[in-house]
């Protein structure tokens, strides 16, 4: 039996479907590098704003245009917040899997294709590092830390989807980051829904346990990097820069999704920091690292978003001078608190606001990336670039990767000139960098 997976959303579902596909694979499936020829196709969709749902359920309708005879199967998020309202609005998916129960994936695919099912894999919920297949670019692993989140954001359905806060003992998540370190993994990038409240659903935990997590991660050997991800800005660790600066393997990379300036914004939210905070924040990480990257989001157009509100918005983006920056318009979500909210801004408001924020960022991570020029840092080599232009000497070849100031998948790249040697996808390598084009940074090998 094969099966094909369409790994849609966003990289917590990533870990997700690395899950399933480990799962299925050591009870006799064997993933297809293509739709035709596999038996089952999983979609695996994401539930947390309109844009993603349609995304997800359009995936599932193109899917049976191309292939009307084959079994489909709706995993992840989607089919977790809303498995009675698509079991009978959605035929196309002749089985529905939600994400609450990874270990349930093979008893579900088996029913796709109306066989037995494997009982002894169906227990299984969490794959050790070997056997989990990675999506991830080359070289680098996601590792979830936790699952679910108790921030209850006025605008996020996150609770909803995946439950309260739940987070992993240390002991196990030390295990998965050894096993993917002896795998030749150099970049573990810690995910949760938010990686700063780790441990505090554990009895009696008044403080983050993040920081005892990275004590924990230091003292493993081997070169690599650990990739912080999504730390609420409200309740912020700092005990974990200490750690931070003592090891450099930690990367002084910061995502922080502040979401929005405005104090009767914030407070709206239901987030209880201010602008004033954040600015604070911000100083103290550029105080104790020579040259930090921060990554932040923002969220226009939740209900009751003034010109006020948004003009202190513009304000703190012009204070903070983030490296990088997402921006999101707000989504109507059933069941959290800003579903009822009266004072809606129009959605022409919100994304003429979104394209105002999007296009001051540009210079300000343009000027923000300027400031590696000239640096020998590591890259980590992902591919190798085949249809380079011939505007390189002799024997010279052409990579992607990425350097500490860039996260997979959403922030700029590295694009790496090297001299002849063959580099290896997944493996660090110094380099000068030499220039900057666009958002991406031209880097040379200095030695493979």
């Amino acid at each position: 039996m094969r099966y094909f997976l369409d790994p849609f959303g966003c990289v917590k579902n990533q870990v997700d479907a690395e899950n399933m596909m480990a799962l299925l694979n050591g009870a006799g499936w064997s993933a297809s590098a293509d739709a035709e020829s596999a038996d089952l196709i999983i979609v695996n969709s994401c539930g947390f704003i309109e844009s993603a749902k349609r995304e997800s359920i359009n995936a599932v309708l193109g899917w049976r245009g191309l292939y009307p005879g084959k079994k489909i199967m709706l995993a992840g998020c989607l089919s977790q917040r809303y498995a009675k309202e698509l079991a009978e609005s959605l035929p196309e998916a002749d089985v529905l899997f939600g994400n609450s129960d990874i270990g349930g994936i093979v008893a579900a695919a088996s029913r796709a294709l109306e066989t037995a099912p494997e009982p002894e894999s169906a227990s299984l919920n969490r794959p050790d590092a070997f056997s989990r297949p990675l999506l991830s670019p080359p070289g680098s692993a996601y590792v979830k830390i936790s699952e679910g989140c108790g921030n209850r954001c006025a605008f996020c359905a996150i609770p909803l989807i995946r439950g309260g806060l739940r987070s992993r003992s240390v002991q196990d998540i030390l295990k998965e980051c050894r096993g993917l370190l002896e795998r030749g993994v150099r970049e573990l990038c810690i995910i949760g829904q938010d990686i700063g409240s780790y441990g505090t659903d554990r009895r009696g935990a008044a403080a983050s346990g993040l920081p005892e997590l990275l004590e924990a991660i230091s003292s493993l050997e081997r070169r690599f990097w650990v990739r912080l991800l999504y730390i609420h800005p409200d309740h912020f660790p700092l005990p974990i820069l200490d750690i931070m600066e003592r090891d450099s393997r930690f990367l002084p990379y910061f995502d922080i999704p502040f979401q929005h300036a405005s104090p009767e914004i914030l407070a709206a939210m239901n987030r209880r920091g201010r602008a004033e905070n954040y600015l604070a924040l911000l100083e103290t990480i550029r105080r104790r690292f020579p040259a930090p990257v921060i990554r932040s989001t923002f969220l226009l157009g939740f209900p009751g978003e003034t010109d006020g509100d948004f003009a202190a918005l513009l304000d703190f983006q012009e204070q903070a001078r983030l490296d990088w920056l997402g921006c999101f318009t707000w989504s109507r979500e059933e069941g959290t608190a800003a579903y009822a909210m009266r004072g809606r801004v129009a959605k022409k408001t919100a994304a003429a606001r979104k394209r105002i924020i999007e296009e001051r960022q540009i210079p300000i991570t343009e000027k923000n990336m300027d400031r590696f020029v000239g640096r020998t840092l590591d890259v980590l080599i992902e591919e190798r670039f085949e249809n380079a232009a011939p505007a390189f000497e002799d024997g010279e070849s052409l990579w992607l990767g990425r350097l500490y100031c860039q996260a997979p998948e959403i922030d700029g790249s590295a694009v790496v000139v090297n001299g002849g040697a063959e580099l290896k996808p997944g493996t660090l390598v110094p380099g000068r960098i030499i220039a900057r084009r666009g958002f991406d940074l031209e880097v040379r090998v200095t030695s493979a």
